[in-house]
């Protein structure tokens, strides 16, 4: 059975950081496309950041660009977003999904295979 289980979420304050953890089980990332998207109360889901696996290209939603980092690393199976700078508009649910044998930054939602219950991060003043 196929899970991603996201990680690392929290409350912390304007300005600060957190790193997120997307690690799979039942399943190995190889040449998949992973993608993190957040979801405020009342606003739609948006991708913040997206990562091949087979080559490591990374992608990222302007409103985070220089803020945020997505990487992988291979021997844990888990996808990483390094959150800097937070500001009070990053506060959401955070869900990581795969995309099992590629896809591309602009795919809808509807096209990842598996999604993760989701992590909480609130940024506060």
């Amino acid at each position: 059975q196929v899970q991603l289980v996201e990680s690392g979420g929290g409350s912390v304050q304007a300005g600060g950081s957190l790193r997120l953890s997307c690690a799979a089980s039942g399943y190995t990332y190889s040449r998949d496309f992973i993608c993190w998207f957040r979801q405020a109360p009342g606003k739609e889901r948006e991708g913040v950041a997206a990562i091949y696996t087979g080559g490591g290209a990374t992608y990222y939603a302007d409103s985070v660009k220089g803020r945020f980092t997505i990487s992988q690393d291979s021997a844990k199976n888990t996808v990483y977003l390094q959150m800097n700078s937070l500001k009070l508009e990053d506060t959401a649910m955070y869900y990581c999904a795969a995309s099992p044998y590629g896809g591309n930054w602009y795919q809808p939602a509807s096209a990842y295979k598996y999604w993760g219950q989701g992590t909480q991060v609130t940024v506060s003043l």
